[in-house]
């Protein structure tokens, strides 16, 4: 029998997690509170047999395409089936054999129970999105590894199955969740990871992620442990780090949903806590001028956003069309007042805008240089009082 400390971080990952889809294990869990009326008709098995740190699900909405990033045994999927409802789907891929086969096993039992199937599971390293390891397995039966040179034609068969047969297609899913198995993905890969959540969410689509993250760098020796990675420790990213890499991946919006209080553990004085993150695609494209402007509400003095505008509390900042339409969407609908021009900008007329130098807007240029309107007092709503002041 291979010993556990022997094994590189994927492989015990995948055999810890193996014999837990056989045996349920403790140690893989954090305490979370799921709404009990959505497990009624989840079967216990894959209750008992299901891993995670928070509960992604909860901010699924109704007809989304959801995806599960380390599905396990399936209970967040199973979750948010009754969540997106009939018109919705939910995809969730894991690369453990066993867990696959528990959540499929259970999938028709769900269905029937829930009246409409609009669940699949798929087998996939969550770090490679594109690779259908299913469809790769069946090629290299065809065509087994046997030499050097059959080496190299399967990764070149690799790299055609995620071209003509990828796993999860680009820009296919409203919104990808995970529970607690990004940490588990080595760190050579993780920036991979981000960037095939970014790749496969559509524009405006969002990632809602909960893991486990440490408050200090993890040590070197404790990232060798096989054993505290693939207890979802070792592999932990540092917290402002993990925020980081949803940045560096081109998402915007990003902002801690969940911070739990109490570290899950700690180790060596390192403490590992729970975290759910909500990040959001689609601030790319180009910027053109159509004579808007954004008032920050505060509360903030000044705020900086993912894009550079910097925004002090009641100015009224001159943005490009694409900024303008951004803000009026969460997160950040709520922090703005929105001017538009009295005469609207032409789209074929408008012409590109520099965002980079963050100037103000001057009223004239939404009300129009030669703008001289006097008009009657409006009226006030201040609760039927009847008055103004």
């Amino acid at each position: 029998m291979t010993n556990a400390n022997t094994l590189r971080p994927e492989a015990a990952t995948k055999q810890r997690y193996a014999a837990a889809a056989r045996a349920p294990e403790a140690a893989l869990c954090c305490p979370v509170e799921y709404n009990k009326d959505l497990l009624k008709i989840i079967p216990q098995e894959v209750i008992e047999k299901d891993y995670g740190c928070g509960d992604p699900s909860k901010f699924v909405k109704s007809g989304e395409t959801v995806l599960d990033l380390g599905s396990g045994t399936g209970k967040i999927c199973f979750i948010a089936a009754q969540v997106v409802g009939a018109k919705g789907h939910v995809i969730g891929v894991d690369m453990t054999d066993d867990m696959l086969e528990v959540a499929r096993r259970n999938a028709p039992i769900v269905a029937e129970r829930l009246g409409y199937a609009n669940v699949e599971f798929r087998k996939g390293r969550i770090q490679d999105l594109g690779l259908d390891l299913e469809r790769l397995d069946a090629e290299l039966i065809r065509r087994p590894i046997t030499s050097a040179a059959s080496f190299l034609a399967a990764n070149e068969l690799a790299t055609e199955l995620r071209l003509t047969h990828p796993l999860v297609e680009t820009e296919s899913v409203d919104v990808v969740v995970s529970n607690c198995v990004l940490n588990l993905v080595e760190p050579q890969d993780k920036r991979q990871l981000f960037q095939e959540i970014f790749r496969v969410l559509r524009k405006g689509g969002r990632a809602v992620i909960s893991d486990i993250v440490s408050d200090e760098d993890v040590p070197d020796a404790m990232q060798q442990d096989p054993t505290l990675w693939s207890g979802c420790i070792s592999g932990a990213l540092r917290e402002d780090l993990f925020l980081k890499a949803f940045e560096d991946a081109g998402f915007y919006g990003i902002r801690l949903l969940k911070r739990d209080a109490q570290p899950w553990q700690t180790v060596q004085g390192i403490e590992f806590r729970s975290v759910t993150v909500e990040a959001f695609k689609g601030k790319q494209g180009e910027c053109f001028e159509f004579n808007q402007a954004v008032v920050y509400r505060g509360p903030f003095r000044e705020v900086l956003d993912d894009d550079g505008h910097r925004l002090r509390r009641g100015d009224r900042v001159a943005v490009c069309d694409k900024t303008f339409q951004l803000y009026q969407k969460p997160p950040y609908a709520e922090f703005f007042e929105f001017i538009e021009p009295r005469v609207p900008v032409k789209p074929e007329e408008a012409k590109p805008y520099d965002c980079a130098h963050g100037k103000l807007r001057h009223p004239r240029e939404t009300k129009g240089m030669e703008y001289n309107a006097t008009t009657e007092a409006a009226k006030c709503c201040d609760g039927g009082n009847g008055g103004c002041c």
